[in-house]
């Protein structure tokens, strides 16, 4: 019998994931809060469920989505930027009541390098940063991260990834020709879809929960000079940098996640 998986989120990291969950025998539920996308998923393979975090509850039925699933991933985006005034933790702590309620067993968080702040410094931030209390209230991402690494009985770890890339999605489509940009000699950390899935399926088949790893690729380019770059090969108009103030920013260490998962990441970006 195979293990099962529940994917919370199949959406453009969560459908192709869920391809590759099967194609290496897993059986997989997955959710949308769709109605339309539900037809899409189950042509994939996917057993399809509509699930919807909503603010002190949660619309569909969150059992029988988790019922006999030994792992379930959470890939849902917190949409604070299109929404500030969300609150993202009181959408999470009801699906935590489901968790612990259901005999799953492991759980993995797909979170992101956001939750990191930009700083002159250009601080490097590995797996190993502890958050302060101050930052943990302020940031609603690092208090979900916290909240789920402690869950119990089933055990959690965490995935942050840099921007994503790839399927027709690249930074690049949005910036070019744009004027006044920021921090151009600010450090650029992203990772490519394909090594998304790489890391989440090395995380699965080596049993490593109870963690915290990073998915980033390694850029040696300033932004400007990197996006510079990308526009002349998609051939694009080129940003413009502004250059009156100092250059905020940071650098995503993932040589935790490299030595644990014994795995480095081809640059793909």
């Amino acid at each position: 019998m195979s293990t099962q998986i529940s994917i919370l989120g199949c959406g453009w990291l969560g459908i192709p994931l869920a391809k590759s969950l099967i194609e290496k025998g897993y059986t997989i539920k997955g959710s949308s809060t769709s109605e339309d996308k539900l037809e899409v998923l189950k042509s994939a393979g996917i057993q399809p469920f509509k699930i919807e975090l909503k603010e002190e509850k949660i619309l569909g039925d969150i059992a029988s989505f988790l019922e006999g699933s030994e792992i379930l991933i959470i890939d849902i985006p917190p949409g604070l930027r299109r929404n500030p005034n969300s609150n993202y933790i009181a959408k999470v702590k009801p699906l935590l009541q489901a968790i612990s309620a259901s005999s799953l067993s492991k759980v993995l968080y797909i979170s992101s390098t956001g939750v990191f702040e930009d700083h002159e410094s250009i601080p490097d931030y590995s797996e190993q940063y502890v958050f302060s209390s101050s930052e943990i209230k302020a940031n609603p991402l690092v208090e979900a991260e916290q909240l789920i690494l402690n869950l119990s009985p089933a055990k959690a770890s965490v995935l942050r990834f840099g921007g994503l890339v790839g399927e027709g999605r690249h930074p690049i489509h949005f910036l070019a020709g744009r004027k006044g940009l920021q921090n151009p000699e600010g450090p650029v950390n992203l990772i490519h879809l394909s090594n998304c899935i790489r890391l989440i399926l090395e995380v699965i088949s080596q049993d490593q929960f109870g963690e915290i790893f990073h998915g980033v690729e390694i850029i040696q380019l300033s932004k400007q000079a990197y996006y510079a770059k990308k526009a002349k090969e998609y051939d694009l108009v080129p940003p413009e940098f502004e250059y009156t103030q100092t250059t905020k920013g940071k650098t995503i260490r993932m040589d935790g996640t490299s030595k644990t998962l014994g795995i480095e990441l081809e640059n793909k970006v």
